[in-house]
């Protein structure tokens, strides 16, 4: 083979290499681009997986509220779980064995009549009236004529009657005498009142007072009554004015309540809105909020209002508190929880509440998390029901309390691994979780309660008094209306009637020595005392 030849064989082998190597290029690049196809495809999965998950979370949560709506406007509001049912089937009362057609011995009248029997038995029965009411006997002789005849007895029925409340003057009238020689005149001296030249008694501003924040009639519904039952107009602005004047009487025995409320080691805090006329905003009210704190063991109730939810409300009430403070979750208090001297405790009946509205959502894991809490509530009641002392309550919770609460926690930590964040199981379970320690705490002294249920038992009743009356006039008056609102939640968890209390209280605060105002809360007042015992 000649040069030429083989050059141009070099040439041909080199072409066909570029050749080849072009077709290479072209391959690795459609590889490239399916690669690069490939890995869209798959963003574009994940991105799809992404929003199905999202979407599932939103329609799992729209679904939610939904039931919570139709719960809200035409289902019951109580937290009612029954464990233990069977396909959801409550148990009847009472048993009813199954009956043979063969055995015609055995009537159905005789099982209805047993049960009849035993529904009579437990039936209350009639009112029993009680023997501290006066008695007014009325006789009601035979029409026929009884001459010569022997009484042997008296059919007794009696009638409860109600008798109309009655407004009367006390007409103080002080005789004066002149003295010899024209040196002056002698006069009895008008014993202390609760406002000084006003025309109310302690009796009817009692009687006021209590009627708004106890039995939460407005002003303006007590002006009526007065007009309908009394025949004498009362404006409900000269109520008002008399209730300021009231507060101020009270302003130093509310501020000893306040001290003594904040020096316990243990109280439980919760806050709720009250609608306040906006001065700077003529028509328009301003969201103040009640602050309460309760404290469990000395049975005392302070309400707070504050223009604002921030945490500077509770933190300046609280800067020298130290001990057990109980909370719901509203992420102010966490703040709280940090401080050396402060141990957080968490309502678990807040975190029931979260478990009990999922059962829709996923209920055989709600029912199982549901259970374990009822089993809790069990150990509670029982302890209250045996009437253990702080010591044994303790002990008990720690043989049988704790071992629960141990295992709840494992499996709620192995069932968050699982569960969808945004739905309303899976929230319940972070609720709980990043609360645990704090709804732990409980177990740490037999003087702790599982729950804050105390403290939104005394917040209660003021959704009533805010629906009927609306809103406060004032900041000055809300704050007014917190000093009620705290000495008759006292009087309510001490079983003092409030009516009775402030009556007491109003007759003998004028002349009372200011070192022993604590004398005078709901919890130690001695109803028997006497002005005159007072000076």
């Amino acid at each position: 083979m000649t040069k030429k030849q083989l050059q141009a064989l070099v040439l041909e082998q080199e072409k066909k290499f570029r050749a080849t190597q072009a077709e290479v290029q072209a391959a690795q690049k459609k590889i490239q681009e399916k690669e690069n196809h490939i890995q869209v495809i798959i963003k574009e999965k994940d991105a799809l997986l992404k929003k199905l998950q999202e979407m599932l979370e939103k329609f799992s949560s729209m679904k939610f509220e939904l039931s919570q709506l139709k719960r809200l406007i035409f289902g019951s509001k109580r937290e009612r779980f029954i464990s233990g049912a069977e396909d959801g089937q409550m148990s009847l009362p009472f048993d009813i064995e199954p009956v043979s057609l063969e055995d015609n011995s055995v009537s159905t009248k005789e099982k209805v009549s047993s049960f009849e029997r035993q529904k009579r038995k437990n039936h209350p029965g009639r009112l029993t009236l009680p023997d501290h009411l006066p008695v007014e006997e009325i006789i009601i002789e035979p029409e026929e004529d009884v001459t010569g005849l022997k009484c042997i007895g008296h059919e007794v029925t009696d009638e409860l009657e109600y008798q109309q409340a009655i407004l009367k003057i006390n007409r103080y009238k002080r005789p004066k005498y002149a003295r010899e020689d024209n040196q002056g005149v002698i006069c009895g001296e008008l014993p202390s009142r609760p406002i000084d030249k006003g025309i109310a008694g302690p009796g009817l501003l009692s009687h006021i007072l209590v009627s708004k924040y106890v039995y939460h009639l407005p002003f303006y519904r007590q002006s009526q009554r007065f007009k309908t039952e009394h025949q004498i107009d009362i404006p409900r602005s000269t109520m008002g004015g008399w209730q300021g004047s009231t507060a101020n009487l009270l302003h130093l025995l509310h501020e000893e309540q306040k001290r003594q409320v904040l020096g316990q080691g243990y109280l439980q805090v919760d806050e709720t809105p009250i609608q306040v006329l906006d001065p700077k905003k003529k028509g328009k009210t301003h969201r103040g909020y009640y602050w309460v704190y309760y404290s469990p063991i000395q049975r005392m109730v302070l309400f707070d209002y504050q223009e604002g939810r921030g945490r500077e409300a509770p933190k300046k009430l609280l800067s020298d508190f130290k001990g057990y403070l109980q909370t719901d979750g509203y992420i102010v208090y966490d703040w709280f929880g940090k401080q050396k001297d402060i141990t957080l405790l968490s309502c678990m009946a807040h975190a029931r509440r979260m478990v009990e509205k999922s059962l829709d959502d996923d209920q055989k894991r709600a029912e199982y998390a549901m259970t374990e809490i009822q089993k809790l509530y069990q150990i509670e009641r029982r302890a209250r029901e045996q009437g253990l002392s702080a010591e044994q309550r303790h002990k008990l919770r720690l043989d049988e309390s704790l071992p629960i609460m141990n295992e709840l926690g494992k499996w709620m930590a192995a069932q968050v691994r699982t569960t969808l964040p945004k739905s309303p199981f899976g929230k319940a379970l972070i609720y709980s979780l990043s609360r645990w320690d704090n709804l732990m705490n409980y177990l740490r002294d037999g003087y702790l309660e599982i729950d804050n249920n105390l403290i939104e038992n005394s917040i209660r009743p003021t959704a009533l008094g805010k629906r009927n009356y609306l809103f406060a006039g004032s900041h000055a008056g809300a704050q007014s209306a917190a000093m009620f609102y705290s000495f008759f939640a006292t009087c309510k968890h001490n079983n003092v009637d409030p009516f009775t209390w402030l009556k007491k209280v109003l007759e003998i605060i004028p002349d009372y020595p200011a070192n022993k105002l604590s004398d005078l809360l709901p919890q130690n007042l001695n109803l028997s005392l006497s002005p005159e015992s007072t000076s």
